[in-house]
Order: C-alpha cells, then sequence, then structure tokens
C-alpha cells in the first residue's frame, strides 16, 4: 500500500458520507472514492428533498429516487399522492418497495413494506431527520459509555443535530403540557415528554433547512476545501462485486449505468454502507458469506394514529392569538407539513417504547370535507409508538444464486414473524396511543399496526459482536470477521433492540469504524515507508 491509500466507499447515505469525512479528516493523504447506484438529485449532493421548495422539482427528485422500476409498476410501490407527512404511509414518497410485483421483485410476504431509496444520499435525502439517542439496552454493550457519549457527540455535529428546534412552538408547548399531565409520575426524571432533537439548520425566518447526506459531506463538497480534491462521488454507478484476493480485499467492479460498460477499481479499504438489504446481498455476491449475514433483523413495530387537537383542551395552553401568530409564521413556509414534533423516549423498565407526535396542520391522508373535524383550526397530530423487536436468526434475508433480481443479483427471501412477546408490547403501546390521544383531542384515524417494514429502521443483517462466534458479520469496530480491508456501515450493523430512530446511532459507529481505519491505513503506511 502506498502512502495515500485509496478508500472505496459503497453507498452515499449519512453512513458513508460520515465514512468518508471522517477518513479524509484524520488521514491526510488518503482518497476516497464513493459509488452511488443512483442519480444525484439536485445541485447539491445528498441534500435533503424537503428543502426543495419548487413542489415540481420536489416531485420529480423524488420519481428520481424510486428505482428503475418506478415508472412501470408506479401503482404497486404504495406511493400515496398528495400532500403527505413524511413517516406515515408504508412506502414513503421518494422511495421504492422492495417486493414491488414486478419480474425480479424481493420476495417479502411476511415483510411487505419493506422499502429503499436509490439516490445521491440514499434514505438521508428523504428522511424525517430525527435523531434521538440510544439508551439503555438500545445501547452496544461492549463499546464503553463514556465512549459513547463521545461518539454520538461527533455524529451529533456531522448531522447538525439540533435539540430543541420546535421549542418555540406555542402549539408544541401546549401539547406537551397535555401530555405531561396524562403521564405524570409514570415517565422517570430525565425520560419525560419534550421537544424531538432534530437534524437541521434553523434559518432566520423560522424555517428549517433540513439535513441530508450533504451536512456530513460538509468540506468533501465544498470546492474551496482542500479535503474536496481528495474526494470523489460517481453517482449512477453501481458496485457489482467486492474483489478479492483469499481474503484481502483488492476493490470493487463498478458498473458505469450511463455506459453499461464494467470496470475494477483498486481500493486499500472498501466499506459497504448500502443499506440492511442490498449491502448484505452486495457481499453475498461477491462469495462473502459468514453465518449471521442477513439474519436477525430487526426494525421497529410501529403503532400509528392521527387525532384532530381540541381546541379547549388546548387553550388552557395556548392563546388564539398565539395560534395566529403561528399559523402566519407557518404561512410563510407551507411546503413542510410539520410545525412541531414533541417526544417521549425510552426507558426501561416501565415505558419501552418511542413516542413521537408531529403537530401539523393539515392530515397526513385526505380527509373528508364533510368530516366535522376536517379544517380543523387547531391542527392534528400524528403520533406513532415505535417498539422494539427482539433480534433472532430465524428473522432475515436470505439469497438465491439460481434466481436474479432486477439488478442481475442474487434474488432475496426475507422472513420475518412478531412474537408473543412483541404482540404484548404491541397492545400495550395501542393502549397508551389511546390514552395520548384522548388527552388532546378526537382521532380521527384509529390506533393501527403499520404492516412490517413501515419502519424503514431495519437493522441487524450485518450486526457487529464482540467476539467471532457465528452471530456476528463484523468486529467492535465494523471490521467484517475474517476479511482484511472490508468495513461495513449501517443501520444493519446495530445488533440491539431499539425503539428509536437509528440514524444518530448508525453514525456513531460508523465514527468509531472510521477512526479505527484512519489509524490502521496510517499504520501500515509508516510501516511501508520504514521498510523501504
Amino acid at each position: 500500500m502506498s502512502d495515500s491509500p485509496t478508500i472505496a466507499i459503497v453507498g452515499s447515505g449519512p453512513v458513508g458520507s460520515a465514512y468518508a469525512r471522517v477518513l479524509l479528516e484524520e488521514h491526510p493523504e488518503a482518497r476516497v472514492i464513493m459509488f452511488e447506484a443512483g442519480p444525484q438529485l439536485s445541485g447539491i449532493p445528498g441534500e435533503s428533498v424537503r428543502n426543495i421548495a419548487d413542489p415540481e422539482a420536489k416531485a420529480r427528485a423524488r420519481e428520481m429516487s424510486q428505482g428503475p422500476q418506478a415508472g412501470a409498476y408506479r401503482e404497486s410501490l404504495g406511493i400515496p399522492a398528495g400532500t403527505v407527512v413524511e413517516g406515515m404511509f408504508t412506502a414513503r414518497q421518494g422511495t421504492h418497495l422492495l417486493d414491488f410485483g414486478g419480474e425480479g421483485s424481493a420476495h417479502a410476504p411476511t415483510f411487505p413494506a419493506a422499502a429503499a431509496a436509490t439516490n445521491v444520499g440514499g434514505q438521508g435525502a428523504h428522511w424525517t431527520c430525527a435523531t434521538p439517542s440510544p439508551a439503555f439496552s438500545e445501547k452496544v454493550p461492549f463499546i464503553p459509555d463514556g465512549e459513547w457519549e463521545d461518539l454520538l457527540g461527533r455524529a451529533k455535529e456531522l448531522l447538525h443535530v439540533q435539540g430543541a428546534a420546535f421549542a418555540d412552538s406555542a402549539v408544541g408547548a401546549g401539547i406537551r403540557s397535555l401530555l405531561e399531565e396524562e403521564f405524570t409520575g409514570e415517565l422517570p426524571e430525565g425520560y419525560g415528554v419534550g421537544t424531538l432533537p432534530v437534524a437541521g439548520d434553523p434559518q432566520p425566518d423560522g424555517s428549517m433547512r433540513w439535513a441530508g447526506a450533504d451536512v456530513v459531506l460538509g468540506p468533501l463538497i465544498d470546492p474551496s476545501s482542500p479535503l474536496s480534491a481528495r474526494f470523489e462521488l460517481r453517482d449512477l454507478s453501481l458496485v457489482r462485486q467486492v474483489e478479492l484476493d483469499g481474503t484481502r480485499v483488492t476493490g470493487l467492479t463498478v458498473e458505469d449505468l450511463r455506459t453499461r460498460t464494467t470496470s475494477f477499481v483498486a481500493a486499500d479499504l472498501v466499506v459497504v454502507a448500502a443499506d440492511a438489504f442490498r449491502s448484505p446481498q452486495l457481499l453475498w455476491a461477491s462469495g462473502i458469506r459468514p453465518a449471521a449475514l442477513g439474519r436477525y433483523l430487526t426494525e421497529h413495530p410501529v403503532v400509528i394514529s392521527t387525532v384532530a387537537l381540541d381546541g379547549q383542551k388546548m387553550e388552557r395552553f395556548v392563546s388564539e392569538a398565539e395560534l395566529d401568530d403561528e399559523l402566519a409564521r407557518r404561512a410563510l413556509n407551507a411546503a413542510d407539513p410539520v410545525a412541531a414534533v414533541n417526544r417521549i423516549p425510552f426507558s426501561e423498565p416501565d415505558h419501552p417504547f418511542s413516542v413521537q407526535v408531529m403537530y401539523s396542520e393539515t392530515t397526513p391522508f385526505p380527509l373528508d370535507p364533510s368530516h366535522p373535524r376536517a379544517g380543523n383550526r387547531w391542527g392534528y397530530v400524528n403520533m406513532g409508538y415505535g417498539l422494539r423487536k427482539r433480534p433472532r436468526f430465524e428473522d432475515g434475508v436470505t439469497f438465491d444464486d439460481s434466481e436474479l433480481d432486477y439488478r442481475g443479483f442474487p434474488a432475496m427471501t426475507i422472513t420475518y414473524a412478531l412474537t408473543d412477546s412483541e404482540q404484548a408490547e404491541i397492545a400495550e403501546a395501542t393502549a397508551r396511543l389511546r390514552r395520548a390521544g384522548t388527552a388532546l383531542g378526537e382521532f380521527v384515524a384509529e390506533p393501527r399496526l403499520m404492516p412490517n417494514g413501515s419502519s424503514l429502521h431495519y437493522q441487524g443483517t450485518m450486526r457487529m459482536g464482540e467476539t467471532d462466534d457465528g452471530t456476528s458479520v463484523a468486529d467492535p469496530w465494523s471490521r467484517v470477521w475474517g476479511y482484511d480491508g472490508l468495513v461495513v456501515g449501517g443501520n444493519a450493523l446495530i445488533p440491539t433492540a431499539t425503539t428509536m430512530n437509528p440514524t444518530l446511532m448508525s453514525v456513531a459507529l460508523a465514527v468509531r469504524g472510521a477512526q479505527r481505519a484512519a489509524a490502521s491505513l496510517a499504520s501500515v503506511s509508516r510501516r511501508s515507508t520504514a521498510a523501504r
């Protein structure tokens, strides 16, 4: 290896971008090439689609993210039309179902809502920007608490996390007050009702510029920064295989989707950070097949509902004048329907749920104009209770070499089931959701469990472990067991049962992996120099 190592990163989402940023900041000679199978959506690589003001341009960007099957199978993709609140439907705009019903789609009858985004920035171009921190048993147990705090702190910097982005919303504060009354004495100190941390930058006009992979890349996409000279992003570039010499990674075989030509790209380190299904699929197709690959799939079962806020209840804490002021301010940024987000975080043992309460002026679905709560002056809240799914070997994705998917990779089959323990927590969460909704107003959509896969928070299929005992794919620093020069990243590494949005946690793990990789590359360079 030369003193200027080449690092190839597969996937351009927040995790792949975190690897690129940290590796280039910590290794002064390294060069990073990032490969993304999808297109760049705007002039800013990885920008959140929520920041695109023009409705037609925003719709076009989402359509571009929905994979090559979007045109032929539009009706089976599960994507709603019209105004939607992100995260409240089976396949949110900008994603495509893996089991879309067409030739070469995945087989996922027990996980029907499994979806992905194919674009620069990955899901980071479409996510809700929710960035809670893991707590209690959600945290990876073999990472010390002190180190966790440092890693999460760096991840928050990379994602531009704001702890009180909606604290100035009077309506949001009124919602918190009503929920605090309902659940008083039931929640531990420090884990009560509060605002949801989100990734983005508040603007002078009171709006938010939402974070995507662009803020993580930061100086890497700034031509004035010296780091940008050592970074290259190639969109519409499909990585076909991780190439090996024995158990040492040598680089990647990449197909240029514009020209349909294939080439080999040599690399000293490969980071596979696509998503929890396509990353293990690439490893499998490359002959890299640890026993735990694709197994231990988890997500967050989600119970959701929509409630019309009750004016009499809200007026105990918010005046009509404050509501008018807030609506006037909101009118200046009508493109983003979410006005404030509150939460009740996960805590053990008495509150094993992660609750999000999104305040919006509209429902996430068309409400019949004759409905008594249509056009509700005080607006609506869209509430979701996220729950744990315990990791099991039986839950996961397997691959069939004898059948190819629409991209020419071994076809996926997803197997997944909720156990009695999860069903019991779903029942408890539903009861609590009814309490919360009743405290706030009137249900216009009854509590319901979303189909498996709806959370988009897919974890465990490349899980990390403390020892190479066959139950994990990667070591505590995200290096694939038994291979030299191969690192994996993303939500798929999380080995624990979690209830919350995993992006912050996954970026923190990426920081850890990238710091160790940069140190290892520097050590090899020093030994090589000394030998000469």
